[in-house]
């Protein structure tokens, strides 16, 4: 139902688009790519993802453009969360010399593959979602992805640090064993030696192949954890967390989870069992703490278009917020570039000014040693209320 009223606003969008650039229309548009998992169907990242760069187009578009009145549009593909069908994307997009970057959605796995075409194809990759360190530490030179998201190192510091403030001193780590998991494995591991946290064991699931999580989370709560570090989407996660309600309460132990599972419908599919169960989530940013009359005007865009009831139940907020800022910063680079050509705009990325972001206040988004616009400071723990609000757990 959420998705098919989705798909009834998004050919609003589309027509109001199409208006949009016909009235503002000098000379041939340039197009952004997108390559995003749409025809995955509890996915709700592709959706925020799409919005954010949908509105900051608009907005530039109806302030004159780039180049001095060329419109921007955007070219979608639909991966359905496959890496085979996300590299042919990429492909016929770069194919199109009117595309000047393509971004990507939240699934690392295919991000990374993406990213093995970059050298040759030799476009800008924006990445405004997928975690995995690999992404830009990706031994490019030179490096043609830029994120404006957290990466797994960030999240995995974020986790030890949130488990030894509040005295969980041993976690267990539930893994998928795909790219994805092994990133955060490596990222642990890394980091995990001067946290004053101790990993008691690791135990790997088969991702989308599995009928229960309760016999690994039973082996790591043996192990003698005191709470669970959870790398999943929506799908499994939801999955975890109704299996582990069932269990005595005593037996529950809290879950400190990536944020995988807020890039799809994870409330709705937990039900009930959510209020049960400690659970927490790290995040980038949150639309209940709108820092510019900007966040503001975009919350209530996206409160409109996914009709949710306050800002914090807006689907996969970072999605449309890194979305939105990652746009911006790109026609930024394409007016500092002088150019729509790719190189260019990949040299001028690296050497943007200060940005006002709906996320932060950029004082330089990237440098040519540093392609992470974020950085472990933006990093923050929110948990889900009985409503579906997921709210920013403020520390005392």
């Amino acid at each position: 139902m959420i998705r098919h009223w989705l798909n009834l606003a998004r050919c609003l969008m589309l027509g109001l688009s199409a208006l949009s650039l016909a009235v503002y229309a000098a000379g041939d548009p340039i197009r952004i790519g997108l390559n995003l998992e749409i025809g995955d169907v509890s996915s709700t990242s592709d959706d925020a993802i799409r919005l954010g760069v949908e509105e900051a187009v608009a907005e530039i578009n109806r302030a004159g453009g780039v180049l001095g009145g060329r419109q921007l549009a955007v070219a979608v593909t639909d991966n359905r969360s496959v890496p085979a069908r996300g590299v042919r994307n990429l492909h016929a997009l770069a194919a199109d010399q009117d595309v000047v970057a393509v971004m990507v959605g939240k699934f690392s796995p295919l991000a990374l593959e993406v990213v093995k075409e970059l050298p040759a194809l030799r476009i800008p990759l924006l990445d405004p979602w997928a975690a995995a360190d690999g992404i830009i530490n990706n031994g490019q030179s030179p490096n043609w992805a830029f994120r404006l998201s957290l990466s797994d190192s960030m999240a995995v510091a974020a986790v030890l640090r949130h488990a030894r403030e509040r005295g969980l001193r041993r976690i267990g780590v539930l893994l998928p064993n795909i790219a994805w998991g092994r990133s955060n494995d490596e990222a642990l591991k890394a980091r995990v030696g001067n946290s004053g946290v101790s990993i008691t064991a690791t135990e790997w699931y088969n991702w989308g192949g599995e009928a229960g999580l309760m016999q690994r989370y039973v082996a790591l709560r043996q192990s003698g954890a005191q709470a669970i570090f959870l790398v999943a989407n929506e799908r499994e996660g939801a999955q975890f967390v109704r299996e582990l309600a069932e269990l005595p309460e005593s037996q529950r132990l809290p879950i400190i989870s990536h944020w995988g599972v807020t890039g799809g419908d994870f409330w709705r599919m937990c039900g009930p069992a959510l209020q049960q169960v400690d659970f927490v989530v790290v995040q980038t940013y949150s639309f209940g703490g709108a820092r510019n009359d900007r966040a503001r005007a975009l919350a209530r865009r996206a409160q409109a278009v996914f009709a949710a009831g306050s800002p914090e139940s807006i689907p996969s907020p970072v999605g449309v917020a890194h979305a939105y800022d990652m746009t911006h910063l790109l026609a930024r680079a394409i007016d500092k570039a002088g150019s729509s050509r790719r190189e260019d705009v990949r040299q001028a990325l690296e050497s943007l000014g200060p940005y006002d972001g709906v996320v932060k206040h950029f004082q330089r988004p990237f440098s040519p040693a540093n392609h992470e616009a974020l950085n472990e400071n933006d990093l923050f723990f929110s948990r889900y209320q009985a409503d579906g609000r997921l709210v920013r757990i403020r520390k005392p």
